[in-house]
């Protein structure tokens, strides 16, 4: 495989049958991915379960899960699970907390007041925890009092720990307590520059960009597979990943003459749609990945569309 400037990912569909999960993840080792990432979304598999069972399917590939939203688990407890799948797979393993959508965590009482404060002291005491250092934290919602992994369960090497964020002020507590920033889709380099700014890092920090992809000789079937997955970026929740975009105000006036978001994709026209994915040639998705990694990014995971996964993974080891 020729050298690249950064690394490139494959994510696992969340709505992958489960009998295609460890074939998932062993065709994306055999590809050459670098690093496959799970997610965990309200309502579909845990992020935790996922890694730890293509973590056993695989030999060689990164595995990273992102993200945990930092209400759903004491942070004590989160920390035994990730520090054994670090002992089990020494170098394998990331993670990235974050707020989780605001309409899921408040679905299950679990949205705080203020989540920027949670997330900072979440993070700062898991990574603490998991170091193996005894830990004392009396925060607004953290709290633990001496808690320390045992020797035997404390992993040789502490993980990375990232943030899942998106908004300016998330941008700043990721930057001041994390060891990177995972970004969700669409992620543009006018986006990463942006996100830099709020990031501000003043150490080494990774940055991972999620991009729906489609990969094809004819550039047009491309753009098409990708457009229905682009159905959410004219939603209020996305406006930090569009607003850097020269096109910000044309497309928010085109979410507004739609009555749907599937109306809205399909109008979207092709040079905004082949910004907001990276899809067509292998040679255009190449290009498009080296945009991201020269506006800062460090991996570009790759997220595969339509209904058959594994034939999208395939194509997509293109860009390889």
């Amino acid at each position: 495989m020729a050298k690249r400037d950064g690394a490139i990912g494959a994510l696992l569909p969340r709505d992958i049958p489960a009998r295609d999960i460890i074939t998932f993840a062993r065709r994306a080792e055999e590809h050459g991915f670098d690093e496959l990432w799970v997610v965990e979304d309200l309502g579909y598999r845990g992020g935790l379960v996922q890694a730890a069972t293509v973590l056993a399917a695989t030999s060689r590939i990164r595995v990273g899960v992102g993200l945990l939203p930092a209400a759903a688990r004491n942070v004590a407890f989160a920390a035994m699970e990730i520090a054994t799948l670090v002992q089990l797979h020494p170098g394998r393993v990331d993670i990235a907390v974050g707020h989780g959508m605001p309409s899921w965590m408040r679905s299950v009482g679990a949205w705080p007041k203020s989540p920027l404060t949670l997330l900072g002291e979440y993070i700062t005491v898991l990574k603490s925890v998991l170091s193996g250092e005894p830990v004392h934290h009396d925060g607004q919602y953290v709290r633990v009092d001496g808690v320390r992994l045992h020797e035997t369960a404390t992993p040789a090497a502490a993980p990375s720990v990232l943030a899942g964020v998106r908004g300016p002020k998330s941008l700043a507590v990721s930057g001041d307590a994390a060891d990177g920033t995972v970004l969700a889709e669409p992620v543009t380099p006018a986006y990463v520059r942006e996100a830099l700014e709020h990031i501000a890092p003043t150490r080494p920090h990774r940055l991972v960009a999620y991009n729906v992809a489609a990969i094809d000789e004819d550039p047009a079937v491309a753009l098409t597979a990708v457009r229905p997955a682009l159905e959410v970026v004219g939603e209020p929740d996305w406006r930090p990943h569009i607003a850097p975009l020269p096109f910000y105000d044309e497309l928010v006036a085109l979410r507004s003459r739609c009555d749907s978001p599937q109306d809205f994709a399909r109008a979207l026209p092709d040079d905004w749609v082949g910004q907001l994915a990276v899809a067509g040639t292998p040679g255009q998705a190449r290009s498009r990945v080296t945009e991201l990694f020269d506006a800062g990014v460090t991996t570009a995971v790759l997220t595969p569309v339509g209904d058959d996964c594994l034939a999208s993974l395939d194509s997509l080891a293109a860009i390889l």
